[in-house]
């Protein structure tokens, strides 16, 4: 697929991303001398994280000045914010393999449009490889078309995730679900950057994946890359709401739904009094910005998930669920 043939938006994001990259590189020869804080326990961000998403915001508003903005770093302080179309930002996911030097980090960038993604771009400036996407136009890696692999059987397939870290994280309840999957699985990575994790399910390189805990700017191009390459994407409980139910699980069609019949007890949409794997979501939680988001970035939470193939129901269960307007 030619630069030429891309779709303009697309074009906008990906010369974005690459100006973002270019940063990233140069910033990669002296890691030393960058200045890191730290957003909470575990949680990094360096001068380059704040540097690139300004490139970034500044490239794609030159180009369309009407158009919102949700930024990891800056939130939605730039941009129309009543604008139908939204661009979610992650300027440098894996900021910590990136202090540290380890070759595992990646810019991503999506266009949502009346909640609807469609529009990515997940750019590795270790590799200069950039995966791309547009709505009903196919998923790429560079010139090459994505298609997820043919794996059908869980038992054979490998699994990406990533674990929890922050202050809070229900280290426990990921440590059941750890466990469940690997003795289901025939591995498990977790190379710690979620965007290009979701690329690589693209790509073939997983058969499936999970985390819990992912904001929008997380998962967002990712998804759209995964959906592109005819796989499928959810939450735990096979619904459209993952990217303000802050978990995720993704994969082929086959290996999706398997994963799914694993993870849906541990889903935080079931109540403690439905499931004694997870504890009831708050009605705080309920009103997370992720969750006031959702009209924005994310299906309805009765919605099927997000893909070709029809909802996977987990089992008999009924789980009860936090709806937006109880609220």
């Amino acid at each position: 697929m030619s630069q030429q043939t891309l779709h303009p938006m697309l074009n906008i994001a990906v010369k974005a991303a690459r100006t973002a990259g270019a940063m990233i590189n140069r910033a990669a020869l002296d890691v030393e001398v960058l200045k890191v804080g730290s957003k909470g326990a575990n949680d990094f961000v360096t001068e380059v994280d704040q540097a690139a998403e300004q490139a970034i915001i500044g490239t794609l508003l030159q180009a369309y000045p009407d158009h919102g903005i949700l930024a990891e770093e800056s939130g939605r302080e730039h941009g129309n914010t009543d604008s139908e179309y939204i661009w979610i930002i992650d300027p440098l996911d894996g900021t910590t393999n990136f202090i540290h030097g380890f070759p595992f980090y990646a810019v991503s960038i999506a266009l949502a449009h009346r909640g609807v993604l469609q529009q990515a771009v997940v750019y590795d400036p270790t590799r200069n490889d950039l995966f791309h996407a547009s709505k009903g136009r196919g998923a790429y890696l560079n010139d090459r078309r994505l298609r997820v692999s043919k794996r059908t059987r869980l038992s054979e397939s490998l699994v990406g995730t990533g674990f929890p870290f922050r202050k809070g994280d229900n280290f426990k309840r990921y440590v059941k679900v750890f466990e469940e999957v690997m003795q289901n699985c025939a591995g498990i990575r977790r190379p710690g950057a979620a965007a290009l994790d979701l690329c690589y399910v693209a790509a073939g390189h997983y058969d499936g994946f999970f985390e819990i805990g992912l904001n929008p700017w997380d998962a967002a191009a990712g998804a759209l890359m995964i959906t592109e390459a005819g796989g499928l994407v959810g939450n735990f409980t096979g619904e459209a709401d993952f990217l303000y139910r802050r978990e995720i699980v993704a994969g082929t069609p086959k290996v999706y739904g398997a994963l799914v019949k694993i993870l849906a007890p541990y889903s935080r949409a079931i109540s403690a009094n439905a499931s004694a794997a997870t504890p009831e979501v708050s009605r705080a939680e309920a009103l997370a910005p992720e969750a006031a988001l959702a009209g924005t970035l994310g299906a309805p939470a009765s919605g099927p998930p997000t893909g070709s193939a029809a909802p996977v129901t987990p089992g008999k269960r009924a789980p009860l669920r936090i709806r937006r307007q109880d609220a």
